[in-house]
């Protein structure tokens, strides 16, 4: 398999949804603004997205997919099917509780998350709007089992293009909320939205289960399938994913409580920032981890240490070569970026500088958080979870003691700044762990590697803070087409000088290519 051609199209299927976030976002900034609606539905929309990450994506992700695809390596079909139709039997049965707990224990999840609601008309419109949500969480668990099933068996597109279905209803629901429910409850309709793209997401996954011969098959006896000691092995495994995964979403947990006691607006200005960030921490830090875990699990199956370590280095070198220029560019563009995406409708001048620095915020972290979702795969391919586990906690202490610092003076960008410095922390960490245990060993060339990518990304950045500086942009408002151009032209530039400057110092596309089993 040719793995940048592979990560190709998973970052294609991966622009498009993060187009259409865009999409969305611009029409919840002028529809919804940075208000205090908005904020609810932000802090209401976190907590089934916590449990999400926690338990699908996090833990549950983690320990499965390594086990499945030594199963798919060395055992039959019929044993890898049972795996899956017991996991999907026990996935099923523990997510109708969990979803009839969360609708019932709303209030105090949402004390829980955003204590600084407490009193406030803000507390009652989370609730409602959580209760609405929590059901989510049940469709993403099951397209986290899909996905990783699809994921081992290189049907990397789809699990990709899935997240696209979610904005699209966003976007149905944001242009037609106002005539759906009024002014007063028009933020219900993004609650709905987020129920019927949980459906859909899942809905579309079942084609491709059925064409690999993998479609769960629910049992009516969860007890039978947890006997499975393939199953229990999954479980053993998900305990300290879970420990692992929860010290990153007990950080957002707390950053969550710590946002909903700043101003009416701060919440919904770090979201904004957030899918900013976003955009190229999906694009090449979940693409790149998709298709790096199942390959390194494969390495692992195979006993492959040199194959192993040079996946890793892969990863690595194409993460500086695309993660760097995207931090220069928040750093760089943050206020032209912000203006000229948001700035429209209810979205204000002042939301636009606010929302602005926490977008320069994340730009110092970004690498970090796109490493961490290279690196971590390294532990989670040899089915370490415990490492992580203890890196993470490290790092949960290290995050909350620079928000003490930070928040107070910098308020939501205090919080972006935080996340971001811990996340290199925890790349940091993870890399030395990595080396100490002899799981990866740098190839030669680094030291000239970052030599020519500093110079490329000093000339790139100069020339995007020089033209980004001749103009107002948040004074562009009336002209909003003309200063999308703009923008796009400023980009278009920037991303001109710098791989420009990298082929004359002799980068070539063809030094990127990866070919493994």
């Amino acid at each position: 398999m040719n793995l940048l051609k592979t990560l190709a199209a998973i970052s294609s299927m991966t622009m498009l949804s993060r187009i259409t976030g865009l999409i969305r976002d611009v029409l919840f900034g002028a529809y919804f603004g940075a208000t205090a609606m908005m904020d609810a539905y932000v802090q209401a929309f976190k907590i089934p997205n916590f449990f999400r990450r926690l338990f699908a994506e996090g833990a549950f992700s983690q320990a499965f997919v390594p086990i499945l695809a030594e199963y798919r390596n060395k055992s039959s079909d019929v044993e890898v099917k049972e795996l899956v139709d017991h996991v999907a039997t026990v996935l099923v049965c523990a997510l109708l509780i969990t979803c009839v707990l969360g609708v019932v224990g709303a209030p105090l999840l949402v004390l829980m998350f955003s204590s600084g609601f407490w009193g406030t008309s803000k507390f009652d419109l989370t609730v409602n709007l959580t209760r609405i949500m929590f059901p989510y969480i049940g469709f993403m668990s099951l397209v986290a089992l899909s996905s990783g099933i699809l994921n081992t068996w290189r049907r990397f597109k789809i699990p990709a293009f899935t997240p696209v279905l979610l904005n699209l209803c966003f976007i149905v629901a944001a242009y037609f909320s106002l005539s759906l429910f009024g002014k007063e409850k028009q933020i219900y309709a993004l609650a709905c939205a987020v129920f019927v793209g949980g459906v859909l997401q899942l809905a579309i996954q079942i084609p491709s289960l059925i064409q690999i011969g993998m479609l769960p098959k629910l049992s009516w006896n969860p007890a039978f399938a947890l006997r499975d000691p393939k199953v229990r092995r999954v479980l053993k495994q998900m305990g300290p994913a879970v420990l692992a995964v929860s010290a990153t979403q007990i950080s957002i947990m707390i950053n969550s409580t710590w946002a909903s006691f700043l101003p009416d607006g701060s919440a919904s200005q770090l979201n904004f920032a957030d899918r900013l960030m976003e955009f190229p921490s999906a694009m090449l830090g979940v693409a790149l981890g998709t298709v790096l875990l199942p390959s390194l699990s494969s390495a692992k199956a195979h006993a492959d240490k040199t194959e192993y370590s040079s996946l890793l280095d892969w990863g690595l070198r194409l993460t500086c070569l695309l993660a760097l220029p995207a931090a220069v560019g928040l750093l760089t563009l943050s206020d032209a970026l912000t203006a000229t995406l948001f700035h429209n409708g209810k979205f204000d001048a002042h939301a636009v500088n606010e929302t602005a620095k926490a977008v320069a915020a994340y730009g110092v972290g970004l690498t970090g958080l796109i490493l961490v979702k290279i690196l971590a795969p390294g532990f989670y391919a040899q089915q370490d979870i415990r490492t992580p586990v203890k890196i993470a906690l490290i790092v949960l202490v290290i995050t909350q003691i620079m928000n003490v610092l930070f928040v107070p003076f910098f308020h939501q960008a205090g919080l972006a700044l935080s996340v971001g410095l811990g996340a290199c922390f925890n790349a940091a960490l993870l890399y030395r762990g990595l080396r100490q245990r002899q799981l990866y060993t740098p190839s030669s060339g680094w030291l000239k590697f970052f030599a020519k990518l500093g110079v490329a990304l000093l000339l790139m950045g100069g020339v995007g803070f020089g033209l980004a500086a001749q103009l107002d942009w948040i004074a562009l408002q009336s002209n909003r087409w003309i200063r999308a151009a703009l923008m796009g032209g400023v980009i278009l530039t920037c991303m001109l000088v710098y791989f420009s400057s990298l082929f004359v110092m002799g980068f070539r596309l063809r030094d990127f290519r990866k070919v493994t089993r």
